[in-house]
């Protein structure tokens, strides 16, 4: 940026230094201005608007600001093989391409927070969210959840679950006083936030009776159970179903020592600008979608994609998040990435 310099010694360079400085004024009066018309923000950046009060950004007012990309980038939640996921939606990918007639590609994420970022910065258009990652990718990025994987017995959900190696002396929650216990991210529900809220009614406070050690991902909190790594781990039911039946690990390795109540899975949403005739071709194409094989067999059994909304079926996960102390605006977020980026760190 080119620097002004003013001459306080000549009227021409006061009159100019006034000028700029009313004009700078004007236009930071006019951004405040902007972002005062909005009625309504929550939890939601500075950049969205929530005017219809449903916990999501709104759609661009001005028109000017509609996205339609030349390729429509679409990515699952990160796991630590995403090239098994890469896979199994290959066939979904393709649908979308000639259903919405728009080139799809599928894009690798490794992190939580990188995912939310690629939204929020316009690289990515439509995506998979864990459960807990929802609420930050709602309200740093933008995202709006639309649907949930789903079976003729209805929307699919799992339960926070807490594993032990099937050789380890643990035998419920409060035997894990003064052990290592893997915690996956912060923005995690059943990985983090779920067990800040429901083990201390247990009689285990985390942090405080066991030490947290944040394995990135639930995999990896599986994977670190098993080798010796961690003592214990709370994870996600489904997670821990699809590694065992891909063979990457054995149910009779381990012991599970709690189960919770039913949270819902990862949501599927797409990024509030985009142009809505190709926002709404879009979620026609996936709501229309009927899975294969493959795809079915890795999402549990699920045949199809249902609607939801994230200011209805999200209220458990957010009340349990709030309870367990989680910030779920950019403060949060950015604590949440200096410590996946700590952990990362960490594991080189």
């Amino acid at each position: 940026m080119q620097q002004i310099v003013f001459n306080g010694g000549n009227r021409r360079g006061r009159r100019l230094a006034g000028g700029v400085l009313a004009a700078l004024a004007l236009s930071a009066a006019g951004v405040a201005q902007a972002q005062d018309a909005c009625p309504n923000r929550g939890l939601l950046d500075p950049a969205y608007c929530d005017a219809n009060k449903d916990l999501v950004a709104d759609p661009p007012a001005d028109a000017k600001k509609f996205r339609n990309p030349g390729t429509l980038v679409f990515s699952f939640t990160p796991l630590e093989d995403p090239s098994v996921y890469e896979k199994i939606f290959d066939p979904f990918v393709k649908y979308l391409s000639q259903c919405v007639g728009k080139k799809t590609v599928f894009f690798s994420v490794q992190s939580n927070s990188a995912q939310i970022e690629a939204m929020r910065s316009g690289r990515l258009h439509l995506a998979f969210f864990s459960t807990g990652t929802t609420n930050f990718a709602v309200n740093v990025a933008g995202a709006v959840p639309f649907a949930i994987r789903a079976d003729d017995k209805g929307a699919h959900g799992f339960n926070l679950i807490v594993i032990v190696r099937k050789d380890s002396p643990i035998q419920k929650i409060a035997d894990l006083k003064g052990k290592k216990v893997a915690h996956t991210s912060p923005s995690s529900t059943s990985g983090n936030s779920a067990p800040r809220a429901l083990f201390p009614a247990m009689g285990v406070t985390p942090e405080k009776d066991y030490q947290v050690l944040y394995s990135g991902k639930h995999d990896q909190s599986i994977m670190g159970v098993l080798s010796g790594d961690y003592d214990a781990a709370p994870v996600a039911s489904d997670i821990y179903q699809q590694m065992i039946r891909r063979g990457v690990v054995k149910e009779g390795d381990f012991r599970i020592i709690y189960t919770s109540e039913k949270f819902p899975v990862n949501s599927l949403a797409y990024a509030h600008d985009l142009e809505p005739g190709l926002r709404d071709r879009m979620v026609k194409c996936v709501l229309d979608y009927k899975f294969d094989a493959e795809l079915s067999k890795g999402m549990e059994g699920a045949t199809h994609f249902t609607p939801i909304t994230y200011q209805k079926e999200w209220a458990v996960v957010r009340q349990v998040g709030e309870s367990a102390g989680e910030n779920y605006g950019s403060a949060g977020f950015e604590k949440e990435r200096a410590k996946e980026e700590a952990a990362r760190a960490k594991k080189q």
